[in-house]
This record gives structure tokens, sequence and C-alpha cells, in this order.
């Protein structure tokens, strides 16, 4: 039995539940909805304070989630997230990966909209019409960074220790985690949805591999950052 009094396999389903963003961005959206603070503006468009509040507050709440259940289950948190592997050694292969994940997504991106052009449903990207100021391009990057790269590796590490040992397996959490990921991105398109799946994916077995969510971190951070800076020159 575990320390919740649960079997292993139902507390490990409870902390996934938990720990996928979903009861903390209800929860905390709910908070800004009480205070005023909406998610759309006047012109029905996405709320660039609303979305960067959500993302920093709901980081901050989900890794502190985090480290609580990991210490409570008496393991290291550097365990989890660092493993053995010297940090900058980690940290200079996922900056290498930062040009490889940029290519194959502009390659994965051509394809679907040579053979499959119907999955590119969104004309304009909700989260680029953001970054049409310098201002509004900076805030998206400190989201795209804190929330997308470091919130986000960091939570996949975590919930894919719990598929390897109670949940099916790393294969298992890593499909599981990888679709779920890609369709948290639905608001971006059905293209988007397939190709940030395969981006989890990749950086799923890249910390599998690695035992150390430095590599994935910076990897994912930099993408966005690129993703960011390019939406803010190029303007779509």
């Amino acid at each position: 039995m575990s320390v919740e009094g649960l079997p292993p396999r139902m507390t490990a389903i409870a902390e996934v539940l938990l720990c996928s963003s979903v009861p903390t961005q209800v929860l905390i959206a709910s908070i800004l909805a009480m205070a005023g603070w909406m998610p759309f503006d006047e012109a029905g468009q996405l709320s660039l304070r609303f979305v960067v509040t959500l993302s920093v507050a709901d980081t901050i709440v989900l890794v502190g989630l985090m480290v609580a259940l990991t210490v409570a289950h008496g393991e290291r948190v550097r365990d989890l997230w660092l493993g053995s592997r010297p940090v900058g050694r980690e940290a200079i292969i996922g900056a290498l990966l930062i040009p490889v994940v940029f290519f194959l997504v502009v390659v994965l991106l051509t394809v679907l909209m040579a053979v499959a052009p119907w999955l590119h449903n969104v004309p304009t990207n909700p989260l680029e019409q953001m970054a049409g100021t310098a201002g509004g391009a900076a805030l998206l990057a400190i989201v795209a960074i804190l929330a997308g790269g470091v919130r986000e590796e960091l939570q996949r590490a975590f919930l894919l220790r719990r598929f390897e040992r109670h949940l099916g397996g790393a294969a298992v959490g890593v499909v599981v985690l990888s679709v779920a990921f890609g369709l948290g991105h639905n608001v971006q398109g059905w293209d988007a949805v397939i190709t940030t799946g395969l981006l989890g994916a990749f950086w799923a077995v890249l910390y599998l591999r690695r035992r150390s969510a430095v590599a994935p971190l910076v990897s994912h951070a930099g993408f966005n950052a690129l993703e960011v800076l390019r939406v803010a020159i190029t303007g779509s």
C-alpha cells in the first residue's frame, strides 16, 4: 500500500490526474474569473494578461505539487529531474537539439500541408496574435519558456515515472502523454496537434534515454523561444 493508503496503481492514477494541469488550470482560471479576469478580450481574442497569469500560476502550483508528492514517496527531486549526468553537458545536448527539432517541425508541417491540408483548420494561430507587439512577444516568450519548456518537461518526467512504475510501463506513458500533449494544443489546429504530439514523444524518449529532464527542457524551451521570435519577425 502507498503512503496515501491506496494501492500504488490507484495512487499513480490520482497523481497523474492531479498533475495533468487540468485541475490546477481549472481552479486558477476560476479564481481569475471571480477576480474579473476573462480568457478573451472584447474583440474575442485570447487575453495575453490572462494567459500569462494562468500559465505562470499553474507552473508554480504544479511544480510545488510534484515536489511535495515526490518527497512524500521518499524520493529525491534531484534524482527525478536531474539524474546522475552532468547538468552542463545535458544543457549543451539540449541546445544542440534545438535546430534539429526546428528543422523536423518545418519538414513535418510541410508534409502535412501537402498530403492533408484540411488538418490546417486554424488559419490564424490565436497565440500568434498575442505576439504582434514587442511587449506581447516578450511576455509570450516568457510563457513559452517557463510554462512550455520548464513546466511541461518537469511534468513529463514526473508523469512518465508514474507510468513506468505502476501504469503499464514507459512505452504506454510515452503514447498516452504524447497524445494528451498534442490534444492540449488543439486550439492551434489539428496539424499542431499532430506536430506537438510527436514532439512530446521525442522529448519523452529523450528523457527516458538520459534519465535527466535537462536536455529535453533546454530543447523544448529553446524551440519555443525560436517560435515566438519567428512569429514576432514574420507575423505568421
